[in-house]
């Protein structure tokens, strides 16, 4: 049986969701149950034609350089990342309540996300793996 390995993102900025694909990524190309449970502000980057997340003010200063250094070392965009993820199986579900917030629905989430799912069935699903909150 494969280890599981579940991340939690609430923040939709660039410094949250590069990890999300990174890491997602490698746990899915190790062979680990991976699932995504998108959240809180994070779910705006999930959504159809959203723009790429701005980095937190705090960092806005090192955000080219950070650019520049992922261009030279052709690091992919997180999406792409995770789409990586899931062409090897991982799963990403959006929060349902969160969603409901927001007035989103499937039809208005990007292909990331496979489903719409509670707080409950995610931690079903997560059950007995390593779970992180980004």
């Amino acid at each position: 049986m494969a280890d599981k390995f579940s991340i939690i993102v609430f923040s939709g900025t660039a410094d949250k969701l590069i990890p999300l694909g990174i890491l997602s990524q490698a746990a899915a190309a190790m062979g680990y149950e991976v699932n995504v449970f998108v959240t809180g502000w994070a779910l705006l980057s999930f959504v159809k034609g959203a723009k790429e997340p701005p980095f937190p003010s705090e960092f806005a200063s090192m955000a080219p350089a950070l650019a520049e250094g992922m261009k030279k070392v052709n690091m992919q965009k997180w999406s792409d990342m995770l789409k990586e993820a899931k062409s090897m199986g991982a799963h990403v579900y959006a929060c349902s309540a969160m969603a409901g917030v927001m007035g989103l629905s499937k039809e208005n989430l990007n292909d990331l996300v496979d489903d719409i799912v509670g707080a409950a069935t995610f931690l079903q699903q997560a059950q007995g793996g390593q779970v992180i909150f980004i």
